[in-house]
C-alpha cells in the first residue's frame, strides 16, 4: 500500500514540475512572443486606446482618429480623401495587419517606438506621445493625377529629379481606407474589395510590375550611346527595315509602315518609336550590357524601398538573340513599374544622376522634433554621362515637338517623353497597355519628372496608345507641378 502511495507521490509531483517548469518557460522564454502576437487582443486595445499620430500632406494631416462607441478599442483611424491618398497612406485597420506608411510607421503612429519615450515615459512605463509621417507628397500634383486617370485602371507616379522626392502616387482604381478602420464592419469592406475584379487594393504605382513597351528604348539608347555602339543621337544606326530577329522569320513590325525607320539615328528612331531601330540595337550590345544598363537605373532590384517596398522591375537574363531583340522594345519578359520608369526619366533629366526617390520627407516626435529626415540622407549616383543624358534630353523633346507624345505638351515649358504601347496576352489578343514617362523643366529652374501607366480604359482598342491615353495624365501632373 505504501509502495502505490509512493508512487502515486512521486508521479503528482512530476506533474507539478512539469507545470512549473511549463511556466517558467510560457513567461521568460515565450512571454514576449506571445505579448507580440497580432492574435493577442491586448496589443489591439492599447493600439486603439488613444489618438494615433498622423500622416501630413504639404503641412496638413491626411489621418486622423476619431471616438468609437460599445467598444473596448476606444479609437478608431480616420481618412481624409482617402480615395485620394490610398496609395500613400495604405490603412490601418482594427481587425486587418496596417499596410504602406501605416504599417511602415505603426510603431512611431502608435506611440510604441523605443525613440519617442521620455525618461517619465521609461519610469512611468506609459506610452509615449505618437509621432508623424511628414510626406514628400504635393497635393495638386496628386490630385492632378487622380482626376486625370479618373475611371480608368492605372497607376502614376511623378519625382523631382534634383531631391528624389515623390511628389505624387496614385493607383486607380481606389479604395476608401476609412471602410477597413472600425473591427465591426471592415470584414465586409474586405471581402468586397477582394471579390473586385479590378483589385482595387493593388497599387499600380509601386507594386504592379508589366511590359512598359516602348519606354525601355530610352534604356537601350543609353546603352548604345555609353557602349559607343553610336556616338550620338543623330548618327545613323544600322536598322534594316524590316528586320528579322535572328533565328526566326518573324520580322519587328512598326506601328507606322511609312515612318523612316531604314537606318533612322536614335533621334528619329525615338521620335517615330522604330522598332526595327531599337531590337536591332538590343541584339547589337547583347543582352549583358542592355542588363548592365537597366539594372543601373534600378531594375532587377528587389529592396528597392521608398519607403514602401516597391514590387521588382525584370530585365531578364538567359535569353537567346531574338527573345534578346524583343527586350530592345520592352516586350518578351521586360516588365516595370511607373516607379521605375519615372525613375528613368528623372535620371536622364537631371543629367544622368539618380537620387533615391522617396516619399517620406521626415519622422518627427510628439512635440514636433524631427526624428530622422530622408531628404538629408537621399543618395545620389551617376546612371549614365551627363553628354548621353543631355543627348537623350534632346531626343525626348523631339518626341513631345514633332513625334508620337505631342499630347504632353505644355506652351511655354521644356517638355520631353518617350510613349509605349505594350503587347498583352498571346498575340496580343489583349487590349495593350499604355505608357508615357517624361521630365518637364520650367524657366524658374523646376523639374518633374513623370511616369504613366493605363492598364485598361473604356477607349475602343484601336484608340489604346501612350499619347492618347496615358501622355495627358503625364501632362496634367507635370503642369501642377510647375506651375508655382
Amino acid at each position: 500500500m505504501n509502495k502505490t502511495i509512493r508512487r502515486a507521490s512521486v508521479f503528482a509531483l512530476l506533474l507539478v514540475l512539469t507545470l512549473l517548469i511549463r511556466a517558467t518557460w510560457l513567461q521568460f522564454y515565450d512571454g514576449k512572443s506571445l505579448a507580440d502576437s497580432k492574435d493577442n487582443r491586448r496589443n489591439v486595445i492599447e493600439t486603439y486606446a488613444e489618438p494615433l499620430g498622423n500622416i501630413i500632406v504639404a503641412g496638413d494631416p491626411i489621418t486622423g482618429s476619431a471616438r468609437t462607441k460599445g467598444s473596448d478599442l476606444a479609437y478608431k483611424r480616420t481618412y481624409k480623401d482617402g480615395k485620394l491618398y490610398a496609395a500613400v497612406t495604405g490603412y490601418a485597420s482594427q481587425a486587418y495587419a496596417p499596410t504602406q506608411l501605416e504599417g511602415i510607421y505603426q510603431d512611431l503612429l502608435n506611440g510604441t517606438d523605443n525613440r519617442l519615450k521620455t525618461v517619465m515615459d521609461t519610469v512611468t512605463g506609459k506610452r509615449a506621445d505618437p509621432g508623424d509621417v511628414i510626406t514628400t507628397i504635393d497635393p495638386d500634383v496628386q490630385k492632378a493625377a487622380y482626376d486625370a486617370l479618373g475611371d480608368k485602371k492605372g497607376g502614376a507616379i511623378a519625382i523631382d529629379p534634383k531631391t528624389g522626392r515623390i511628389l505624387a502616387a496614385v493607383s486607380t482604381p481606389s479604395y476608401d481606407p476609412s471602410e477597413l478602420t472600425d473591427a465591426n464592419t471592415a470584414g465586409i469592406a474586405w471581402k468586397k474589395l477582394n471579390a473586385d475584379p479590378d483589385k482595387p487594393l493593388t497599387n499600380r504605382a509601386l507594386r504592379q510590375p508589366l511590359p512598359p513597351g516602348s519606354t525601355f528604348k530610352l534604356v537601350v539608347a543609353a546603352a548604345a550611346l555609353e557602349d559607343g555602339l553610336y556616338k550620338n543621337v543623330d548618327q545613323d544606326t544600322v536598322s534594316p527595315n524590316p528586320y528579322t530577329l535572328p533565328g526566326t522569320t518573324r520580322p519587328l513590325a512598326n506601328e507606322s509602315a511609312s515612318a523612316p525607320c531604314k537606318n533612322a539615328p536614335i533621334r528619329v528612331a525615338l521620335q517615330y518609336s522604330c522598332n526595327n531601330v531599337f531590337g536591332k540595337m538590343a541584339v547589337d550590345l547583347g543582352q549583358d550590357k542592355v542588363k548592365a544598363m537597366a539594372e543601373k537605373f534600378g531594375f532587377n532590384d528587389d529592396q528597392l524601398d521608398v519607403p514602401v517596398r516597391a514590387y521588382t522591375s525584370v530585365y531578364p537574363s538567359n535569353m537567346d538573340k531574338a527573345q534578346t531583340g524583343l527586350s530592345g522594345i520592352g516586350q518578351f519578359d521586360v516588365t516595370a513599374t511607373p516607379l521605375q520608369m519615372a525613375m528613368v526619366s528623372a535620371a536622364i533629366a537631371d543629367g544622368g544622376k539618380l537620387v533615391s526617390p522617396h516619399m517620406v520627407s521626415q519622422i518627427t516626435d510628439g512635440g514636433g522634433d524631427v526624428l530622422k529626415n530622408y531628404d538629408d540622407s537621399a543618395e545620389s549616383k551617376e546612371i549614365i554621362s551627363s553628354s548621353t543624358a543631355e543627348q537623350l534630353q534632346s531626343a525626348m523633346r523631339t518626341v513631345v515637338e514633332q513625334g508620337t507624345g505631342t499630347n504632353a505638351k505644355i506652351p511655354g515649358v521644356t517638355v520631353g517623353g518617350k510613349t509605349g504601347t505594350a503587347q498583352h496576352g498571346e498575340n496580343n489578343s489583349k487590349t495593350p497597355f499604355a505608357w508615357f514617362t517624361s521630365f518637364a523643366k520650367s524657366g524658374s529652374g523646376k523639374e518633374v519628372a513623370v511616369a504613366v501607366m493605363v492598364e485598361q480604359s473604356n477607349a475602343a482598342r484601336s484608340e489604346v496608345s501612350g499619347n492618347g491615353l496615358a501622355a495627358p495624365v503625364a501632362k496634367a501632373m507635370m503642369q501642377a507641378a510647375l506651375k508655382n
